[in-house]
């Protein structure tokens, strides 16, 4: 079936392809060329409204927390399926209890049959986490199957969590790197606190939603710095190429034409990436749930958002093109058109 669902849609795409062109399905143009929105007005908005909102995920986080899984807090995750129909959540936890685990959880994923068990870590190290698996499968016996089994020691959970962390940094450092060597220090800066901004505003979703924080959560954290940084440096780009281009032009206006020209090629590429994103949170499952759930809000919402109003406009503030001086090449005080992406 998924075969020919696959096929089905490549020979559309194909058809629709080659319609195109040869000129029988006319171009669709999202944006007009001649669009001129005054973004930069939002600008003494944006700015208080998301360190309002950073404030308030940093202080989530701090008092909170984050819900983290068996990755980094240590501990025994199970994943099972039962053979003689619908899971009875309740006698499962009945069961379990008797075993003497203490902090155990039991969610219901996928199917009826399947179950998700958390058991928490045990006193003993690595053997006493292999041990508490041992005796699940004593209780349970040949009455389910085993999906999945993850055992994490303390120390493990330790030093993945401190791995993340740092990987993190290092991601952010050669991002600000990169940047100064192919702008100027000001774009990387405003890129740099742009980034920033992402990751604090989706740690404080993660922390009041309380969606399992594990490494797939790591995953989807770098994958939002390296999608908001593509859409930065595209508007970046062009408004490096328009400061060349118009010395007269005042910011504001240089900045709003350089958004305006990229906004088709910004819709477009959100929309797509939003599709595949809600596709991958309502039939991935539960084991990338936590992944999808946090690159829907970090992509679609926060990257979206900061990329028009907070590492555009930033750039006012960071004293980009205050010395410009000299006439426009050609005379040119303002752009004729607006220039797609």
């Amino acid at each position: 079936m998924t075969h020919t669902i696959i096929t089905a849609l490549a020979i559309f795409i194909v058809i629709l392809t080659g319609l195109s062109i040869y000129g029988v399905i006319p171009a669709l143009r999202i944006v007009p060329d001649d669009t001129k929105f005054d973004f930069m007005r939002f600008r003494r908005i944006s700015f208080p409204i998301s360190a309002l909102l950073s404030m308030l995920a940093i202080g989530l986080y701090f008092v909170h927390g984050l819900n983290f899984g068996i990755d980094f807090k240590g501990g025994t995750l199970l994943e099972i399926q039962t053979k003689s129909g619908p899971a009875d959540i309740a006698a499962l936890r009945a069961q379990l209890t008797t075993l003497n685990f203490g902090d155990v959880q039991l969610q219901q994923f996928g199917g009826p049959n399947d179950v998700l068990i958390r058991i928490a870590e045990q006193p003993g190290g690595d053997q006493a986490q292999q041990a508490a698996v041992q005796k699940v499968r004593q209780l349970f016996g040949d009455s389910v199957d085993y999906r999945r089994v993850e055992v994490v020691g303390p120390r493990v959970s330790s030093e993945l969590l401190a791995y993340g962390t740092v990987g993190l940094m290092l991601a952010i450092a050669c991002i600000f790197i990169y940047l100064w060597f192919r702008f100027e220090w000001q774009f990387s800066l405003g890129a740099m606190i742009a980034n920033v901004h992402d990751i604090v505003l989706t740690l404080g979703f993660m922390s009041i939603t309380q969606i399992e924080f594990d490494l797939t959560s790591i995953a989807a954290l770098l994958t939002i710095l390296g999608y908001s940084l593509n859409d930065t440096v595209v508007i970046y780009d062009r408004i490096r190429e328009m400061l060349r281009r118009y010395k007269k032009m005042p910011m504001t206006d240089l900045l709003n034409t350089s958004i305006n020209s990229t906004l088709s090629r910004s819709i477009i590429t959100h929309v797509t990436v939003t599709l595949a994103l809600l596709a991958l949170l309502l039939f991935g499952g539960k084991a990338i749930h936590s992944f999808a759930a946090t690159m829907t809000f970090g992509v679609v919402l926060v990257g979206t958002y900061t990329s028009i109003f907070i590492a555009a406009p930033i750039l006012i503030y960071l004293g980009v093109g205050e010395n410009r001086g000299g006439e426009n090449r050609g005379g040119e005080d303002k752009p004729s058109k607006p220039e797609g992406k």
